[in-house]
């Protein structure tokens, strides 16, 4: 029941109920006659919904999952799961599935991508992106936007008495959801009020505005705050929602058999459809009787037959093969009640096509009845029967079209709703990975909604993973406001860096940008001394100047311990930039230690402290502080390229605590990223950042071509499992097997890594794995900045420098 409220509408509110109030009481002289259309009496801020006087129902809205990408096993699993969930629903429960292909916007939400400008340098870059996306979104089917819904309703007595069994039944129908792997999630009231006006208002897109605290103060229901501005029935065949022209039919399945692919055919087309699925339950024992006075029928009228053939002097067992195919069909319907787990079900099957103009309309429902004529069936407009069409597809459980037809439960699964897992997520953080290579639609997600949001760019040469780690640098920098910071190993992320005036460290023995690589900062460590940390990290760098094939021995290790934690007492005594230790620190302190391995460890030093190597030998001189940082270690050669790395991971976790402090995010992309596990204390160290991030604010985003080489690492299923979000591009055949092992990969997804071409490939988003292209538009500015495509980047050093 509604509560009385005592908060005073604002002005906006009182406005916008006063548009309502005029729109519905205008309508030549019938001024509910919109509303009246509508087939339900009374919303409930719970969803609950009463249709009638003692008929009530809820919706659960459901998503997909890769059906479609599936083996042929996990199919028979899926459509079994399927089949059972259909048993699931008695003849006390009538339920309906609904299934709406809307135009962006009409379906209970507005998809528009847009970027706001922020008056600086880059509005001219948020401006094309923000273009590229709506054109891709547009491509995406049209731009329609597709969800599922389920529909079950209940008779009883009052809204008291129906409340707690819908509630049971939403909280079983979730669990049976859950447990085949589909994410649903039951409405509330304003969510199928929204969903109900976005089919009312296709039109307009007019924006759903309501909220349960007006409703006393102004008198209405809430069929007026969703009724379109009229509906109109004129010549039996169509009808027109506001300016929308639309037309009804039903399916009339004459087929004996049907793919598993029928219902996806329908959802496939590429214009405004609304398809509705109302099936209802016979009792068994009534189902049995029913059948078995069907093939009583059957005989009587095949014994009609045989007596006209004899009379007419013909063999008596040649039947017509209607009757034949009718006689087998019931009695395989009656075996399969009888011994079977199967159930008999009466199916209404709906179709609502909507167009702007009738040609179009026309052309839609012709589309859709060859769809039908694929199948063997029939798809046949409901003449003088628009109205009621019209209301039974509304997800509202209401069916006055009762052109039924009976099934098994096996036969009904048929009509399966899952194809394809779709990605697109809205909120503000949700970045563009290119489009879904099944539906087309556009794939839009936000890894900080991940319980992992750590990633992995995976890919051969030029399979387009370096222009995919731009792509999303760049979409951060223009959506959000975290820090990006970058380990570029080639020197190839610099032209975009510097268009975007970020700040390029070059770290080289011949350069004079200096990172110092025992910086540290209060908040360096959490739950522990952050001195603790910091040795882990001085032992990684040690590891790879001194260790051998066996690494640091036992006692190696306790004197390095010893020694940082030295040479830290007077910064932590007096943390100032001039007290900050530095590398010659370690090796002084080193040499005053008494066993000889001090000695071993400060001689390998040495040459990194006086020698033709001291690059790490100074205080850093570069800023730090702007949002986007790239670490250019080209210069460092192979050699001192791990230890260049390791250095950088090292400043970008200062990096990280800081920003923790700021509640900021840090993304950290890391090419070659195979290099860090080659040795075993480097490989130990990485992974405990690369698990320490996620805790702190941190995004790493590890980039490599080398799979091998990473695939051969100890530690590589550390990386794995604290990852979350893996986009694999195209990959080499030995590694591809290894991939599909690691990460439950079927051979029909691997297939999209399997010579696939540039920008192509798989994304693991959590435990959904999709098909993804991306075709970045070549003519934008954006695309010169991060090809690199050597005959694409000619003079771009130039352009921007």
């Amino acid at each position: 029941m509604l509560k009385a409220t005592n908060r005073k509408l604002t002005g906006s509110e009182k406005r916008q109920i006063k548009a309502v109030i005029r729109r519905a009481r205008s309508g030549h002289g019938n001024r509910v006659s919109a509303q009246q259309t509508i087939p339900y009496q009374r919303m409930y801020p719970d969803g609950v919904c009463r249709v009638d006087a003692n008929r009530y129902n809820k919706t659960i809205q459901f998503q997909d999952i890769n059906y479609q990408l599936s083996e042929n096993e996990d199919k028979d699993a899926i459509f079994g799961s399927w089949c059972e969930f259909i048993n699931y629903f008695d003849s006390s429960v009538s339920f309906e599935f609904s299934f709406l292909n809307l135009e962006n916007g009409q379906s209970g939400g507005d998809d528009r991508i847009e970027m706001t400008a922020r008056q600086d340098d880059f509005d001219g870059i948020r401006e094309e992106y923000a273009q590229m996306l709506q054109n891709q979104l547009a491509r995406g089917n049209n731009g329609l936007r597709k969800t599922k819904y389920l529909t079950f309703t209940i008779e009883a007595d009052s809204v008291r008495n129906a409340k707690p069994r819908l509630e049971r039944i939403e909280a079983e129908l979730l669990g049976n959801f859950k447990r085949m792997g589909v994410h649903a999630q039951a409405l509330d009231g304003k969510a199928r009020l929204a969903l109900l006006h976005g089919i009312f208002h296709m039109d307009t897109k007019e924006p759903f505005a309501f909220d349960w605290d007006w409703l006393a103060p102004s008198g209405l229901s809430t069929r007026d705050f969703i009724a379109p501005a009229s509906f109109e029935f004129p010549d039996g065949r169509t009808f027109r929602i506001g300016e929308k022209f639309c037309s009804a039919s039903f399916l009339q399945i004459t087929a004996a058999d049907l793919s598993d692919r029928a219902l996806e055919a329908f959802l496939a087309v590429d214009s405004s459809l609304i398809v509705s699925m109302h099936i209802r339950a016979i009792d068994q024992t009534e189902a049995v009787k029913m059948v078995k006075r069907k093939i009583t029928e059957l005989d009587r009228t095949k014994i009609e037959e045989q007596k006209r053939a004899v009379r007419s002097g013909y063999d008596m067992d040649i039947l017509p093969s209607d009757l034949t195919t009718l006689d087998a069909g019931a009695k395989d319907m009656l075996k399969s009640l009888q011994n079977h787990n199967e159930r008999m079900l009466m199916l209404t099957f709906i179709l609502v096509n909507a167009a702007d103009t009738k040609r179009k309309l026309k052309a839609d429902v012709q589309q859709c009845r060859s769809i039908a004529q694929t199948m063997n069936c029939s798809l046949v407009t409901l003449d003088f029967q628009q109205e009621r069409a019209m209301q039974a597809a509304l997800p509202l459980g209401v069916n006055p079209i009762r052109i039924e037809r009976g099934l098994t439960t096996s036969v009904l699964g048929i009509f399966i709703p899952f194809t394809t897992q779709e990605l697109f997520q809205k909120s503000e953080g949700a970045l563009y990975y290119g489009v879904n290579s099944l539906s087309h639609n556009m794939i839009l997600v936000d890894r900080k909604l991940l319980s992992n949001p750590n990633g992995l760019i995976l890919g051969t040469p030029g399979s387009g993973k370096s222009f995919a780690a731009k792509r999303e640098m760049v979409n951060v920098f223009l959506v959000t406001d975290d820090d990006i910071i970058i380990c570029d190993p080639e020197a190839e992320y610099a032209p975009l860096v510097r268009r975007l005036h970020g700040q390029i460290i070059r770290i080289s023995p011949v350069g004079s940008d200096y990172i110092n690589p025992l910086d540290i900062n209060m908040n360096y460590a959490d739950d522990e001394e952050p001195v603790t940390l910091k040795s882990d990290f001085v032992l990684s760098m040690c590891e790879l100047i001194v260790g051998g094939k066996e690494g640091l021995q036992p006692i190696e290790k306790t004197v390095i311990d010893r020694c940082v934690r030295s040479v830290y007492q007077a910064y932590f005594a007096d943390p100032k930039p001039e007290t900050m230790p530095i590398l010659e620190d370690l090796y002084v302190e080193l040499k005053i230690q008494p066993e000889p391995e001090a000695q071993r460890i400060a001689t390998a030093l040495e040459i990194y402290v006086h020698g033709s190597l001291n690059l790490f030998n100074h205080r850093t001189n570069v800023n730090l502080k702007n949002r986007l940082v790239c670490y250019d270690i080209k210069g460092l050669g192979k050699q001192l390229k791990k230890l260049g790395m390791l250095i950088v991971q090292d400043q970008v976790w200062n990096r990280v605590t800081i920003n923790r402090a700021q509640k900021k995010s840090t993304r950290y992309y890391m090419d070659e990223f195979h290099l860090l596990l080659k040795e075993p204390q480097t490989a130990a160290y990485s992974v405990e950042i690369w698990k320490r991030f996620r805790k702190w604010g941190g995004i790493p985003t590890a980039i490599t071509q080398n799979l091998k080489d990473l695939l051969a690492s100890a530690e590589i299923e550390n990386i794995f499992e604290n990852s979350d979000f893996i986009l694999m591009l195209n990959q080499a055949p030995g590694d591809r097997e290894i991939l599909a092992k690691k990460l439950g990969i079927s051979a029909r997804q691997l297939s999209y890594v399997k010579q696939s071409g540039a920008g192509e490939g798989l994304l693991l988003y959590g435990d959904t794995i999709l098909p993804f292209v991306d075709r970045f538009p070549q003519n934008t500015g954006l695309y010169r900045l991060m090809t690199t495509r050597l005959s694409e980047t000619a003079g771009q050093e130039e352009e921007n420098g």
